[in-house]
């Protein structure tokens, strides 16, 4: 039986013409591999504002925003949790 699933084509060139068309503006969506792509999903947290405070005291520490301070904290969490495995797969739901 035929495997029915579309494969993404990447065409290929050069590093040079990539950056030449790149530097122009040009479209090189056609030569991006998007197959291994990182999907990201907008979520949104409500904290109390003593808890912002000392996110924003740790983010300043690390000259890191406030954001990459959460990030860090929870990835710290879920490889304390799920192990490292878990980053070189993609959880399903």
């Amino acid at each position: 039986m035929k495997n029915s699933s579309k494969k993404n084509k990447v065409k290929k060139i050069s590093d040079t013409v990539f950056d030449k068309m790149f530097d122009a503006g040009e479209d090189i969506s056609a030569y991006l591999d998007t197959t291994a792509a990182i999907v990201v999903q907008r979520v949104n947290v409500d904290f109390p504002q003593w808890m912002i405070k000392l996110l924003d005291n740790q983010a300043n520490q690390l000259n890191v925003s406030r954001q990459a301070v959460i990030k860090m904290w929870i990835r710290d969490r879920l490889e304390l949790v799920y192990g490292r495995q878990v980053f070189h797969t993609r959880p399903t739901a």
